[in-house]
């Protein structure tokens, strides 16, 4: 029994010394990471396993990804759980900004969409240029298509180019399309498992290994370009918000380091982001990736 007391004695004693700890280490703890609310291309194209170790070695600042629609992460950074967003659609940002959640926009690297789709071609668009007119004809042909359908940066693409094309999706749908509500990656293998078109980011396709029958039939559109961006969630609407290491993060990002990070990443001779901080994206709108076509 006095065993028993003098154990429970000394749990009591490690506790009260551990409680002022408690209050201390977790702050210091927190200053260590920052959480970046971003998209499933930057994480599924193994963008940002390849920057951000740099990133930590320079700052000794860890970032934890948490990979989502560009929809979703945004309204991620809205409920305050994380400190940066890092995402591609342009629209929706500026929106975030104007609704006070975000204190500064800045461009950061873009690559540009492709369409992909099975070898077979049913619709008769492989090698056109024209996103708009590849959209009428597998519409016309009811070929399938697989849509994120997920709220993201990608999906709001799509759903761009549909209504540039004249389609409305409303009334067009049918079994030929098919919402998937997923990343990019597992769409994509819902495309190859299906045989079907899909929408996908450049950087995504290179990394996808999943391709089976499929390949890209149409690319070079101007409205293919895809644009990144990246914006401090606003301490005013969520005071735990951590500036200092947030904005070393974004400074980084878009400095000639973390600039050159981005266009070192590449797969095989591919290089799948290019990176254009110092370039407003107006001088960029008819340019497009150079890296190798697959």
């Amino acid at each position: 029994m006095s065993f028993i007391v003098d154990r429970c004695r000394r749990l009591m004693l490690a506790a009260a010394i551990a409680a002022p700890l408690a209050s201390v280490l977790p702050a210091h703890a927190a200053d260590s990471f920052i959480t970046v609310s971003s998209t499933t291309s930057t994480e599924q194209s193994g963008l940002f396993n390849f920057i951000l170790p740099i990133f930590t070695k320079d700052s000794g600042i860890a970032v934890r990804v948490v990979a989502l629609g560009t929809g979703q992460a945004l309204d991620m950074a809205r409920r305050g759980d994380a400190d940066v967003v890092f995402v591609h659609d342009k629209a929706a940002e500026e929106k975030f900004i104007a609704e006070g959640f975000g204190v500064k926009r800045q461009e950061v690297m873009y690559n540009d969409f492709v369409l992909i789709g099975p070898k077979e071609d049913p619709a008769k668009v492989a090698g056109g240029k024209d996103i708009t007119e590849a959209l009428k004809k597998i519409e016309a042909a009811k070929a399938s298509f697989v849509s994120r359908g997920d709220k993201s940066g990608t999906h709001a693409a799509e759903l761009r180019l549909w209504k540039a094309a004249g389609i409305d999706l409303t009334t067009a749908k049918g079994p030929w399309y098919k919402d998937t509500g997923s990343g990019m990656g597992p769409a994509l293998n819902s495309a190859a498992a299906m045989n079907a078109y899909i929408l996908a980011d450049r950087g995504t396709w290179l990394s996808f290994k999943n391709r089976q029958n499929l390949g890209i039939v149409v690319e070079g559109d101007k409205r293919l370009f895809n644009q990144y961006g990246v914006i401090l969630v606003n301490p005013a609407k969520h005071p735990h918000v951590k500036v200092e290491a947030g904005q070393k993060f974004i400074d980084w990002v878009v400095s000639p380091s973390g600039q050159r990070a981005i266009a070192a990443y590449k797969i095989g001779d591919d290089q799948l982001f290019f990176p254009n901080a110092e370039k407003p994206v107006e001088k960029q709108a008819d340019t497009k990736p150079t890296a190798k076509k697959k």
